[in-house]
């Protein structure tokens, strides 16, 4: 069975000299793009800014800290409506792109049934609750994109020259997107040697095109990483509280690209790439966690989420549409007008183990006036691995452990309360995963607020969330001595959220 990007591209050069993300070739993009954590929840947790370590009494304890599920003394059942828009903003070259995307959802439903012990009761255990939810994890639905009016430095055939070289010319069809541009004349072997001499099964290749082209793409993705959660907590003597789930996670990624390049006063007019990937997969984690009461208005609190251990199934395929202007190529003696070349469809199985994640958080109340908390979390995305039998992933954990490293997740959220009603805002800074970033901040920052009412039996929360990082992206690389000077764009990320909690107690 084929790899989908191994086949893709041989010879993997490794695009690590500036950390750039190259779209559907390396697997450990994907060790990044699923093991990167973002704070989910109930609205009332989004409120404050996703903390959650050291609060009990939450449905989000289902997923984050279930040793907050002994706060709970009632059941209770609650369902999350949001809204989402992101916006991108891509600066290539200096010319700014807009796009915008929005997607309605229902990320969270929660279910906790309590069993709470009677104020009569001996002993140190005073009851604990089960609870079950289905959570939003992460959201892929973006689109962004550029076009030029000026030319660019570089051409994706010379990119494609680079990686056929040193294959033979009997091979070189079954090797992806630059396959492709040897059946659709965008490269050429070279068959003479200096002294004109022939050469069997050549090597080495060159293009006919010479020029520089103004280049334009749109990146489209989709999907979602989603998790079912089995948890339960524990209460001892109101002080000491404990936590365990099994988490099933399922995720979703579909990226379309299209790209081209346009040129004036070349035999190639135009040459269009459009690339189709699909994966889908299954994995597994568990949590232990503890929150500590030392004193009636503190909290203290723990957690240890496992790594998750995927199973990965994609689905790659690309086609080429090359148009020249009539151009008679001699050493085929054909003339070049539509040439289009088509992957077959390629599918391939893969392994992820995401890395550990170690939280801590404290939570201090003012009576019944509110409270203040904090939460902190340690990663270490060198830890990702991949593995599989379909191709030999050495080449992609060298990347993981040499781009990627510890990061540290910080947030912190407060609540005032006066009779039903309740204020909250939090903020949240995500960490860059990158070990050198080269001055490129890739790091995450979350603003947010949110406002609530409790009734007896009934209550409801709305938060309002705001997200905003950075990202390089490379349409390809192409190597000059030892530097990356392919295209590269800047893309600003808007996310903006509106949610509603609504929950009822039985």
């Amino acid at each position: 069975m084929n790899s989908t990007k191994k086949v893709l591209l041989s010879l993997l050069v490794c695009l690590s000299f500036f950390g750039l993300a190259e779209a559907q070739i390396g697997y450990f993009e994907d060790a990044l793009r699923f093991s990167q954590f973002r704070s989910t929840g109930s609205a009332r947790i989004m409120g404050l800014g996703g903390t959650q370590m050291s609060l009990g009494g939450d449905v989000s304890n289902i997923h984050g800290n279930p040793a907050g599920l002994g706060f709970f003394r009632r059941s209770e059942v609650s369902f999350s409506p949001s809204f989402t828009t992101w916006n991108t903003e891509s600066n290539f070259l200096g010319q700014i792109q807009n796009d915008r995307t929005g997607n309605f959802a229902i990320p969270n439903l929660s279910l906790v049934i309590s069993r709470p012990r009677g104020p009569l009761s001996t002993g140190a255990f005073r009851g604990g609750s089960f609870g079950f939810s289905f959570n939003r994890m992460n959201l892929f639905n973006t689109q962004f994109g550029y076009f030029s009016d000026i030319q660019g430095e570089t051409s994706i055939i010379d990119h494609f020259i680079q990686r056929a070289n040193g294959i033979p010319e009997s091979q070189i069809e079954n090797f992806g997107l630059t396959g492709l541009a040897y059946q659709t004349f965008l490269i050429n072997p070279i068959t003479e040697d200096p002294s004109g001499n022939p050469i069997l099964n050549p090597t080495q290749y060159d293009s006919f095109v010479l020029g520089f082209p103004f280049q334009d793409e749109i990146v489209s993705t989709d999907g979602r990483i989603s998790q079912t959660s089995f948890s339960y907590g524990a209460n001892f003597l109101n002080k000491f509280f404990i936590g365990a789930g099994l988490n099933l996670t399922s995720l979703v990624y579909n990226s379309q690209k299209d790209y081209g390049e346009e040129f004036f006063d070349e035999p190639l007019l135009t040459t269009t790439i459009l690339e189709n990937l699909s994966q889908d997969g299954f994995g597994a984690s568990i949590n232990l966690g503890v929150i500590y009461k030392p004193i009636e208005q503190l909290n203290l609190g723990f957690n240890f989420q496992s790594p998750t251990w995927y199973r990965i199934n994609e689905q790659y395929e690309a086609r080429m549409i090359n148009f020249f202007d009539n151009f008679f190529f001699e050493p085929e003696n054909i003339t070049l007008g539509r040439e289009e070349a088509s992957t077959p469809i390629i599918l391939g199985t893969y392994n992820l183990n995401t890395p550990l994640r170690l939280s801590g958080g404290v939570t201090y109340f003012f009576a019944k006036n509110g409270f203040i908390t904090a939460d902190i979390d340690y990663l270490d995305f060198s830890q990702s691995r991949i593995n599989s039998r379909d191709f030999n992933p050495s080449a992609d954990n060298q990347e993981i452990r040499r781009l990627f490293g510890q990061t540290f997740n910080y947030r912190v959220g407060g609540e005032y309360r006066f009779d039903i009603w309740r204020i909250r805002a939090g903020y949240g800074l995500y960490g860059d995963p990158f070990r050198n970033p080269e001055g490129f901040d890739r790091s995450m920052q979350q603003f947010s607020g949110g406002v609530g009412a409790r009734l007896q039996k009934f209550y409801v929360d709305f938060a309002f969330i705001g997200s905003q990082f950075r990202q390089l992206y490379s349409s390809y690389d192409f190597i000059e001595n030892g530097v990356n000077i392919g295209p590269t764009t800047e893309i600003r990320n808007t996310l903006s959220t509106g949610m509603l909690t609504v929950g009822f107690n039985f």
